[in-house]
C-alpha cells in the first residue's frame, strides 16, 4: 500500500515519513512524479490550500494522498506571514530571505511581544475525492538570531522556552512530538488507517 505526500520539500518528506512509519504503508512523494504540475496555493486559509493540494494529488496519482499547509503566525505582525509563509520575501520561495525579512520586521521588538505559533492543517484525500482534515498548533517565540542546523523554513527562529532551543536545534524525534505538524498528524492517523483499510477492501 502506498500513500503519496503532496510535496517535493525533502525536509517535510523526512518529517512526515518519520511520523507515519508505524502505519505500515510505503510513503512516497511528488518526487516520484516528475510530470506533476505545480499546484497554485491560492487559498486564503491553510485548510483551503491543504484540501486543494490533497485533491489534485489524489486525482493525478490515483492514490490516497496527504497534503499539509502550514505556516507561521506572528502576533506582533497581526498573524503574518500566515498563508504567505513560504513566499514571505517574494518569489521564488527562499527560506534565507524569509528569515531575514522576519528578523528585520521584528528588530527591537521586546521578547514579551515576540509571541508566535506554527499552524498546520493536514488534508487526506482518497482516490474517489473524499477529504478529511486535522489541525495542530505549536506556540513559541520569534528569536533574535538564527540558531540550529536542523529543520527548514523558520525553524532556526522559532524558539521554545520550555526546551530553551529553537526548532532547528531540536532532535527530529522531539520536534515531531511537539510540532504543529506532529500534532495534526497524530489526529489524522486514525483517518489514514481507516481510509487505507477501506481502499484495500475496495470500499
Amino acid at each position: 500500500m502506498q500513500l503519496v505526500l503532496a510535496t517535493r520539500n525533502q525536509g517535510k518528506v523526512r518529517e512526515l515519513r518519520e511520523l507515519l512509519q508505524d502505519l505500515g504503508v510505503e510513503v512516497i512523494s511528488l518526487e516520484e512524479y516528475k510530470d506533476f504540475p505545480e499546484i497554485e496555493e491560492d487559498g486564503t486559509t491553510f485548510k483551503e490550500n491543504a484540501i486543494k493540494k490533497a485533491r489534485e494529488t489524489a486525482g493525478f496519482t490515483g492514490l490516497i494522498s496527504l497534503a499539509d499547509d502550514s505556516g507561521l503566525e506572528v502576533d506582533y505582525l497581526g498573524g503574518e506571514p500566515g498563508v504567505h509563509s513560504a513566499r514571505f520575501a517574494g518569489e521564488p520561495k527562499d527560506d534565507k530571505a524569509n528569515n531575514e525579512k522576519l528578523l528585520k520586521l521584528m528588530e527591537g521588538v521586546p521578547l514579551t511581544r515576540r509571541t508566535a505559533r506554527f499552524r498546520c492543517v493536514v488534508a487526506i484525500c482518497g482516490p474517489k475525492g473524499e477529504v478529511h482534515t486535522a489541525e495542530g498548533t505549536c506556540e513559541g517565540i520569534i528569536g533574535t538570531d538564527l540558531r540550529g542546523e536542523q529543520g527548514f523554513g523558520y525553524d532556526p527562529l522559532f524558539y521554545l522556552p520550555d526546551y530553551e532551543k529553537t526548532f532547528a536545534e531540536l532532535d527530529l524525534s522531539i520536534k515531531n512530538k511537539i510540532s504543529h505538524r506532529g500534532r495534526a498528524l497524530l489526529k489524522a492517523k486514525d483517518i489514514i488507517t481507516k481510509m487505507l483499510s477501506e481502499n484495500q477492501r475496495g470500499g
